[in-house]
């Protein structure tokens, strides 16, 4: 059993005890209102290769529950230990104004992306950011310290990260989500990828990607997305969209004849707006699965597959 979190309370970045003995129970209370087709998989403790921070008033940490007030934190149980070795640095920086820091544990090395309300870093932020044992610090798109080019992986695929580039939470092999798709994607002869990202899925898959940045051809998919001209060389879709979900999308699969869809969603209620329009279009869902990617967290990853 893991300890209790010593921030659990205060901080704002937890809703759930993820050491209480309920809290598989209370956790699943955020999604009661769908049927699932298997049981949630639960992800690990300490597996996030991503942590989004705060800073302002010379503080560094995460903001408490319901305000703006920050509390610091220098060890996240929730984070890969590479993250936690640089929080205390992080923490020691000559912070000024006011925003947030995005530190993530790339392939060879830790990334910081600064988003400041402030447009320019100081002399002594810059003195001290070129002392961090990191590969790169960013501050509002600016290069304030670069060893070396970051880099991500994806199975075998090993690509640059931009800055303050999308990722899952925890990698997706360690979440179960990776092999969700790419199995039940198998047998497919050709599958467009939308919303892609930097290709999470796309290169496994041998996928043709569709996003507004990433690894696949540039397209915002909320305004324009792939049409059933377009979709007519597709017998399987992957979607994995942003909260937002993909209502306009989904209103031209419904007129395709795409087989498969496979649907990762991050938002529970704009996956049940969608899921409404594809079941209306003539689709069936045949597979509803809960993924505890966002630990502690109110929010869920669903996976899910729909078949015609």
């Amino acid at each position: 059993m893991n300890k209790t979190c010593p921030f659990f309370g205060r901080c704002g970045g937890c809703k759930y005890d993820f050491a209480a003995p309920d809290y598989c129970e209370q956790k699943q209370s955020e999604i009661n209102q769908f049927e699932f087709t298997d049981t949630p998989h639960w992800c690990p403790i300490g597996a996030r290769w991503r942590g989004d921070f705060c800073f302002g008033g010379g503080w560094f940490g995460l903001f408490a529950q319901r305000s703006k007030d920050i509390v610091p934190v220098t060890s996240c149980p929730l984070m890969m230990p590479e993250i936690n070795n640089i929080l205390p640095m992080l923490a020691r920086l000559p912070w000024v104004g006011a925003g947030s820091c995005l530190v993530t544990k790339c392939e060879n090395g830790i990334d910081v992306c600064i988003t400041s309300n402030i447009e320019y870093f100081t002399p002594e932020f810059k003195v001290a950011a070129e002392k961090l044992p990191v590969l790169r610090v960013v501050w509002n798109g600016k290069v304030v310290k670069q060893v070396e080019k970051p880099m991500i992986k994806f199975g075998d695929k090993i690509l640059e990260y931009p800055p303050y580039a999308f990722l899952q939470p925890m990698p997706g092999e360690i979440s179960g989500l990776r092999e969700l798709v790419l199995s039940r994607a198998s047998g497919a002869h050709k599958v467009a990828d939308l919303f892609c990202g930097l290709g999470n899925f796309t290169f496994d898959l041998n996928a043709d990607g569709f996003d507004i940045v990433g690894a696949g051809v540039k397209r915002d998919l909320f305004k324009n997305p792939l049409t059933v001209g377009m979709l007519t060389r597709y017998d399987c879709v992957v979607m994995d969209p942003p909260r937002a979900g993909a209502i306009e999308q989904c209103r031209e699969l419904v007129k395709s004849d795409v087989k498969k869809i496979i649907y990762v969603s991050c938002n529970p209620q704009t996956f049940a707006r969608d899921r409404d329009i594809l079941l209306c279009g003539g689709y069936k869902i045949t597979e509803l699965v809960p993924v505890d990617q966002f630990v502690g967290s109110a929010h869920w990853e669903l996976f899910s597959v729909f078949e015609k």
